[in-house]
This record gives C-alpha cells, sequence and structure tokens, in this order.
C-alpha cells in the first residue's frame, strides 16, 4: 500500500513538473531596456542617436518589422528627398483674405531644417555619419510658376521673404532667358509669350534620408548596450504597475515566436503604422486621433540627356480646383551615387497605413471615438476627395501631359511610372469642428511621458532633429532641463535656444559652419537682393481649408 502511495505522488510530482515546465515553455521570454524604438526609420535612428550621447548609460532596443531599417518612409525612393526648408514650398506661404503673404510658417520650417543641418554635421563631426556626399548634396530650390495672378502671388511671396535672414540669397526673374539658364528643360519649347516668373536659392538641398538611417542605426549597433531586433512586429502592449511597459513582439523569420520587451520608455516612430501602435497602447491620448492614407507616384527619368540638362527642385503651383497641398514638382534626385529626375506627385489612394502595410489598415484604425471626426473631416473636405478620385482616374496619357506643363518637350520614352511611400494624414477630435486635418506632424505622448508616438507627415524627415528635440523636450522634462543636458544639446545643436530669424550674422555663421561639414556649396550674400518693383497683387483669394499634404 506504502509502495503504491509513492508510486502515485511521485508520478503526480512528475506531472505537475512537465506542466510547470510546459507552461514555463509558452510564457515569452522577457528583456529588459530602458528605451524601447519601434520602428526603423529616421525618426527612431535620431531619437537614439540623440539618447545615446545624452545619456550613454540607458539600453536601447530598436524593432523593425521589416527585414531591414529605412525600407518604409524614409527610403530615398519612397519620398521626394527635399530638405524641406520654404525656399520654394508655395503652400508654405499662404496668401491671406487681404492679398498679403504670410511667411510664418515658411519661418517655421526654415529653422527647423537649420537644426537638422547642425545635428548631421555634428555626427559627421563626431565620426557616426560619414562621406556627406552619400547623403546630402547641394541642389538649388526654385519656385516656378505661369499666369498673370500666378506670377503676381510669386512676386509678392519673394518680396514678403526678403523679411526674414534665413531667405537671403533667393533670386527672382520674371525673364524667360534667364530662368532657362536656371532650369533649361522647364524654359525650352514654353510659348515665348506666356508670363512667367521663378525664384532661386542656390543653397537647397537633395537629401537621402534612407542613408542616413543606415548610417545612424550602424553606429548605434556599435554599442553594447543597443539591440537591433528585424523582422520582429509588435503584438501587444501592457502598461506594468511602475509605470514601465511590457510589449509582446513576435519574431516573423522564426514561427512568430513572441517574447516580451520590458522598457522605461516606448517610442513609436512606424510612420504610417504609428497612430494603430498608439491605439493598441490603450493611453487616452490616442482617441483624440484618426488617420487618412494617401500615397504618392512619381515619374523617373534617369536618361543621362535629360538628367544631366536639370539640377534643381523646382516647385510649381497647385493647379486650378486642386488642393492646395498637391504641388507638383520636379526634382533632382540623387540616390546611391546616381542623379535621376522625378516629376509628381500622383496622387494615390490606398486603405493601407504603410506601403508595406494591410488593407485593412484604415478599417482596423476606425473607433467609436473616431468615426465622426473622421466623417466630418470628409464632409469638410469635399476637394480633397474629388482630387483624389480625379488623380485615381488618371491614364498615362494624363500623367505624360501633367509633366510637359513643366517639361515642354518631354518624351515619353525616357519616363517610368514609380510608387512612392504611404503618408497617414493625422484628423484630430475638435471640440468645434467635430474633426480638423492637421498638416505637418505631431508627438502624442500620455501624461506620465513614458510612451510617445509621432503622426503625421510633410515635412517630416527633413526636420526629425527639431522634432525628436521637442519630443525629449516633452517627455524628458526635467532631463533637458539639467545643465548636463543643456551642455551636450548646445554641443549638439549650437543654436540650441535661440532664433536664427533676424540675426544676420547668426544666419550666415550657422550656414557657412553647415556647408563647410556637410561640402555643401555657400556663397554667403553680399547684400541683401532688392526686392521687385511693386505690382499689383494677385485679386485676394478666399483662406482654403487645409487639406492632405501629398509633397512627399
Amino acid at each position: 500500500m506504502m509502495k503504491k502511495m509513492t508510486a502515485m505522488l511521485f508520478s503526480l510530482a512528475v506531472g505537475l513538473n512537465v506542466v510547470s515546465m510546459a507552461a514555463k515553455a509558452d510564457t515569452p521570454k522577457e528583456q529588459e531596456t530602458d528605451v524601447l524604438l519601434i520602428g526603423g526609420g529616421i525618426m527612431s535612428a535620431t531619437l537614439g542617436t540623440y539618447l545615446q550621447e545624452l545619456q550613454p548609460d540607458w539600453s536601447m532596443t530598436m524593432v523593425e518589422r521589416l527585414d531591414g531599417v529605412a525600407q518604409e518612409s524614409s527610403n530615398g525612393w519612397n519620398n521626394a528627398g527635399t530638405g524641406h526648408s520654404a525656399l520654394m514650398e508655395l503652400n508654405y506661404t499662404p496668401q491671406k483674405k487681404d492679398g498679403s503673404i504670410s511667411i510664418e510658417k515658411a519661418v517655421e520650417i526654415n529653422e527647423a531644417f537649420q537644426i537638422s543641418r547642425q545635428f548631421w554635421s555634428h555626427q559627421v563631426n563626431s565620426g557616426v555619419m560619414h562621406d556627406p556626399h552619400s547623403f546630402i548634396n547641394t541642389v538649388p530650390h526654385m519656385s516656378f510658376v505661369w499666369g498673370d495672378e500666378n506670377v503676381n502671388f510669386l512676386r509678392a511671396r519673394y518680396a514678403a521673404l526678403q523679411q526674414s535672414s534665413l531667405f537671403r540669397g533667393m533670386k527672382y526673374s520674371e525673364d524667360h532667358a534667364q530662368i532657362k539658364e536656371w532650369a533649361p528643360l522647364v524654359m525650352e519649347g514654353r510659348d515665348a509669350n506666356q508670363k512667367v516668373a521663378a525664384t532661386r536659392t542656390e543653397i537647397g538641398t537633395d537629401v537621402n534620408y534612407g542613408e542616413i538611417t543606415r548610417q545612424l542605426v550602424g553606429a548605434l549597433q556599435k554599442k553594447d548596450n543597443f539591440n537591433l531586433q528585424l523582422s520582429t512586429e509588435v503584438r501587444g502592449f501592457k502598461r506594468n504597475a511602475d509605470n514601465s511597459w511590457s510589449v509582446t513582439v513576435a519574431d516573423l523569420k522564426n514561427n512568430e515566436a513572441e517574447h516580451v520587451i520590458k522598457a522605461k520608455f516606448v517610442f513609436i516612430g512606424a510612420g504610417g503604422a504609428a497612430l494603430k501602435l498608439l491605439q493598441e497602447s490603450g493611453i487616452p491620448e490616442a482617441d483624440d486621433y484618426a488617420g487618412f492614407p494617401v500615397g504618392g507616384q512619381f515619374l523617373v527619368s534617369d536618361n543621362p540627356e535629360v538628367v544631366n540638362r536639370h539640377l534643381a527642385k523646382v516647385y510649381g503651383q497647385a493647379s486650378v480646383g486642386a488642393p492646395p497641398m498637391s504641388v507638383p514638382h520636379i526634382d533632382t534626385r540623387i540616390l546611391d551615387g546616381k542623379r535621376v529626375v522625378l516629376f509628381g506627385p500622383f496622387a494615390t489612394f490606398s486603405t493601407k497605413f504603410l506601403k508595406n502595410g494591410s488593407l485593412w489598415d484604415l478599417l482596423s484604425s476606425t473607433t467609436t471615438s473616431n468615426v465622426m471626426p473622421m466623417v466630418d473631416v470628409g464632409l469638410d473636405n469635399f476637394d480633397l476627395v474629388k482630387y483624389l478620385i480625379s488623380q485615381v482616374m488618371l491614364s498615362d496619357d494624363d500623367r505624360f501631359a501633367a509633366l510637359q506643363e513643366y517639361y515642354p518637350q518631354a518624351k515619353k520614352a525616357d519616363w517610368r511610372l514609380w510608387q512612392a511611400g504611404q503618408r497617414v494624414q493625422i484628423i484630430k477630435r475638435d471640440p468645434k469642428e467635430g474633426g480638423v486635418l492637421r498638416l505637418g506632424t505631431e508627438v502624442v505622448s500620455d501624461k506620465d511621458g513614458t510612451i510617445a508616438a509621432l503622426l503625421g507627415a510633410s515635412p517630416g524627415a527633413s526636420t526629425a532633429a527639431p522634432i525628436m528635440l521637442h519630443l525629449m523636450e516633452k517627455v524628458f522634462k526635467d532631463k533637458v532641463a539639467s545643465p548636463e543636458w543643456q551642455a551636450k544639446l548646445k554641443n549638439i545643436i549650437p543654436s540650441y535656444g535661440t532664433k536664427l530669424n533676424g540675426n544676420v550674422a547668426a544666419t550666415e555663421q550657422e550656414l557657412e559652419y553647415t556647408s563647410g561639414v556637410l561640402q555643401l556649396k555657400y556663397e554667403k550674400p553680399q547684400t541683401a537682393d532688392v526686392a521687385p518693383q511693386a505690382q499689383p497683387q494677385a485679386k485676394p483669394q478666399p483662406e482654403s481649408k487645409p487639406v492632405a499634404d501629398i509633397a512627399l
């Protein structure tokens, strides 16, 4: 009897042990980290680079769903590669109801891009980044318009921008011969009697944000306390009692085996996917947001006869009836050492939030808290809906005809169509209007500063450095205010805490310094260009409601 009892107890103990081992095997492994960066794009790479210098003892983990970094929005072929500094983008200088030109947004964006230039310069000087020509090159920025009303607008815009020290050196012309010298392809074959105008700034840049991302992440990987996990998808969030986060991720190359990353701070820099991940975190701040996806296509030419005769980014005015943010542009791009020319964008519509996303993205991000703001925005922006429908229905001939407005002698055989990346425009709940379509980017975080996400689109990558600076000021407020961080931030960004606008000497000093480090062309303006003789302004137009920014 005693032997039977002993055998039964032994069997029970073995059984319990087996069950216990099985339970342990099913429990995801847990990894601890100070900072979890979700998404392998330029935003996560920039934030990680900042934190590595500011707080080198913090451990960091970056997870990316694809098998490499910079494969979505940061990829060079998925955006226009513009160093957005408002030198040519007409949508950043709207015309007010009284006919005057507002330059506030243009100044803000230009200031922001100067911070990015300083950040990249510091990384080059520190050996984090290398060979500036691999990621940034001088490409003049031009605005080009035709027709009386548009010419009057550009003339007024140029005169208004001369009030800012950031736009010194900009040139203006209505002379066909001069503009042809600046951009031959744009003028050859054009009606000699057509009224045209252009501005040109020599210090514009073309930027390969994918290469910047790869170099920043490559430098981070050399640190013992940095861990990169590719082909890794976020599956869930759980807030812990100590305000840390347990984030469940799956290894997509290993039978989707799951493990848990416990992080003190989580940054969601996953491009279009950021909204859905923010919602999955369960923080109440996410309830205020919805997203509207807009894609883009470009015509691309790598024919040397075309490419070698165009060295500029030439931005135009939106066509009559089109949303004001759908700005066509014919751009020089330098990707992986090769020059190409792009024209576009042509808007596309997909319910995906990422180029490599799911068709269910839009539906799965729609909730009871954001569905009405989405409806309100749809009703208030009927022009956008109409425009998207017309764009989706464009034929190859229609797209080529649009190209010929900017390049009259273009040949169809020289161009191919390329699908660029997806952008998700912010829709935010508004107590008065129900919902509003927000332009640009927005940092959203919980009240404790333990999790933050970046939502929105253009100017995006161009201003990654100031955006991540703003994020740190929001979630690491005490650290940023400390003498240690302040000293380091001023070393990274020499102009930190000051404004360049209005200070000619400081502006020239910053441009000279960053141009030297980044190997960009820069000639200090001797005197401010004289604005053209005043002419009648364009007839004042009603202010347009904001619409999706598809100037990728």
